[in-house]
């Protein structure tokens, strides 16, 4: 798992373009967020507790959390107490699951958002703490970076002027634009 022992923000690049699988569905990696141990917008600020123990496991693995009651969301786990957020990818494979998860069909609706991806990929807390390390949950890096877009964090009251937010130039399969320019 040493690729994803690094900073969160080196990993939330490292990840856009990466492939994505969860238990048959599956997709290209197009939008992160970085969340530092020390960061106020993160979990993991006030420490360790029975919500975010994920985020201090080790890296690699997945963080779940239930977002406004409703969606469950996933990270990857980076440096101790830090993580990125999987904000959207580009679905590939597992296309009718996801869209029956979700209730639609177009592809450009069923993973642009953490909400959404959630739900599509069919998340849940048992994921919570579960490695990226086997055929049906894993990660596979890019042989070659793509051209990313960066800016800041959307969906946070705190720390929102960061850009730590990133996504693969020109896909359309993110959850917001970037502001250009």
């Amino acid at each position: 798992m040493t690729r994803f022992s690094t900073d969160p923000v080196t990993l939330a690049r490292a990840l856009i373009g990466a492939r994505l699988v969860v238990r048959g569905a599956e997709g290209v990696i197009v939008e992160t967020e970085a969340y530092a141990r020390d960061d106020p917008a993160s979990h993991s600020v006030s420490g360790p507790n029975r919500r975010n123990a994920a985020m201090f496991g080790p890296p690699g693995t997945a963080y779940i959390y239930r977002s406004y009651g409703i969606h469950w969301c996933m990270n990857v786990v980076c440096q101790q107490g830090s993580g990125v957020l999987l904000r959207a990818i580009e679905p590939t494979g597992g296309l009718d699951l996801m869209a029956a998860r979700r209730g639609v069909s177009d592809p450009r609706a069923l993973c642009s958002g953490p909400g959404k991806l959630g739900q599509a990929l069919g998340i849940g807390p048992e994921d919570s703490g579960r490695p990226f390390a086997s055929p049906d949950f894993t990660i596979t890096f890019p042989a070659i970076p793509p051209p990313l877009l960066t800016g800041p964090r959307i969906g946070i009251t705190r720390a929102t002027d960061w850009p730590w937010r990133f996504g693969l130039a020109g896909s359309r399969y993110l959850s917001r634009r970037f502001q250009t320019g």
